[in-house]
């Protein structure tokens, strides 16, 4: 998303300002009532934001009755001051307006026209998916936003549910990343290993060091079979997800762009609603029989090469991106300088809901940090621990704790300090406890509802956003068990 060492130094502060917080309280049982909340209020309500907002209202009444609407003033400027809040802003903003220009000039239209002549059906429609989520593996973020967006007038047009569209989106989403040495995830983790001492001396980016860990990343692996055994028929459909498709599948579709009444049926009130009823309002407006392919094609392909060009910088690739796709785009009179400043802003207004929930989640990580959270889990958990033990129980741990903050990033960076000494101390397989960590952290990614993954996928697919942690979580579930027990089986 940003380079190594801009990634890792813009969360050095908020990580170093945490542990100091928490070094002030003793870390107890009570910092699970927190994440209980979030999850109850969630489920319970289906407003993920108003859920955040009240797990970290709770924490800090625990924190500080007296003292805690100045300590939420405080935690939430500290939290919007951070160069990483303002880079996802910037991003996901840049997403929505560039994903608007597309749109509306058509060009995603002719990229649905020319992949009917490959997907002929259900399968080959969700197989289709699949490999564009492998194909962008630059950024979870770029991939979650783009590959929903692609293909999910195509898997309408044969009744695929819009959950199961996101599904396949997010498991190819940060499970495909983490696989890949040259995205993303790479680069940050990577620079993370070498700021903790973890990675050779020789080793002065941590890539080799984090290559050696792949083959153990196992939840990824897992995710990434799982997904393509869904989409065969061979993993057969069940529970909130067989609702959904059999919603779909009986459901006449008025246009191949209209979302399908599994999406519609759910929660039509919710905040994530009003992005895809934006996104629904652009497609009746865009040019569905004129758009040109390589008006979709260009800027996708530039976006791509320009994160990579930019050491993984996915903004310097929006900015390049845009710098080239917007002359292009007046030099065929698509459409004028005012037109298209007011389609940007219209795509950036319908990444909002994503962009509150992220914050929202960022939020409540601070406080979860406060109360210590982190440190009373992997307290409790290492006098169990032990060279063979050690992986499963740091996957276990740090999965949990992912999927209740909503943190993939932030929770490998707080712990890394406290798991890796005690890898080191214990004589585990390095290799085998990043791999724990980093198959954590995806799974955090892609299982969490309130996850920036998770809010991505389902805003590209047009999937309401509970319906689609609801109907993919028991496939992730199943995938992490797996992880768990085949981490056991190698230690």
């Amino acid at each position: 998303m940003m380079s190594a060492d801009t990634l890792v130094e813009s969360l050095a502060e908020p990580v170093a300002a945490a542990a100091e917080a928490a070094a002030t309280i003793t870390p107890s049982a009570l910092s699970l009532i927190p994440p209980i909340t979030v999850l109850a209020i969630a489920i319970w309500l289906k407003r993920p934001i108003l859920a955040l907002v009240m797990g970290a209202i709770v924490g800090l009444f625990l924190l500080s009755p007296v003292g805690a609407l100045d300590n939420f003033a405080e935690t939430s400027l500290r939290v919007m001051q951070d160069e990483t809040i303002g880079w996802l802003i910037l991003v996901c903003g840049g997403f929505g307006s560039l994903i608007a220009l597309l749109v509306h000039t058509g060009g995603a239209f002719a990229f649905g026209r020319a992949a009917q002549n490959v997907a002929k059906g259900r399968k080959s429609s969700l197989m289709m998916t699949c490999f564009l989520g492998i194909v962008i593996f630059v950024d979870d973020y770029l991939n979650a936003l783009t590959v929903g967006e692609t293909m999910k007038r195509i898997t309408d047009k044969y009744k695929v549910s819009r959950e199961m569209l996101a599904y396949v989106v997010d498991s190819t989403a940060a499970p495909i990343c983490v696989l890949i040495p040259i995205s993303t995830w790479a680069v940050f983790f990577g620079g993370l290993l070498v700021a903790n001492d973890v990675a050779p001396a020789g080793d002065t980016s941590g890539i080799a060091t984090y290559i050696s860990a792949i083959p153990y990343m196992l939840y990824a692996w897992l995710a990434m079979i799982m997904v393509i055994l869904v989409i065969l028929g061979i993993v057969p459909i069940f529970g909130p997800m067989k609702k959904a498709e059999l919603a779909a599948q009986q459901a006449t579709l008025a246009a191949v762009d209209a979302p399908n009444s599994a999406t519609t049926a759910q929660d039509t009130h919710s905040a994530d609603d009003f992005a895809v009823q934006s996104f629904e309002q652009e497609f009746e407006q865009s040019d569905k029989s004129g758009g040109k392919l390589h008006n979709f094609l260009l800027p996708m392909i530039m976006l791509v090469g320009f994160t990579i060009w930019f050491e993984i910088d996915v903004w310097k690739g929006l900015l390049m991106t845009f710098a080239i796709t917007l002359p292009l785009y007046l030099l065929q009179r698509l459409m004028s300088i005012s037109e298209m400043m007011d389609q940007m802003i219209h795509g950036f207004k319908t990444m909002l809901p994503a962009i509150c929930t992220v914050i929202a989640a960022f939020v409540f990580k601070d406080v979860c940090d406060q109360l210590g959270l982190p440190q009373y889990i992997i307290d409790n958990l290492a006098p169990y621990m032990s060279a063979q033990l050690l992986p499963a129980l740091v996957f276990l741990s740090m999965a949990i704790l992912a999927f209740a903050t909503g943190s993939s990033w932030g929770i490998f960076a707080v712990s890394i300090p406290i798991v890796m000494p005690l890898a080191f101390a214990v004589e585990a397989d390095i290799p085998l406890v990043i791999g724990a960590l980093l198959s954590a952290s995806s799974f955090g990614s892609q299982a969490c509802f309130y996850s920036d993954s998770t809010v991505l996928a389902a805003q590209g697919s047009g999937c309401n956003l509970m319906s689609h942690a609801l109907t993919q979580f028991p496939y992730a579930f199943a995938a992490a068990v797996l992880a768990f027990f085949g981490f056991l089986a190698l230690a």
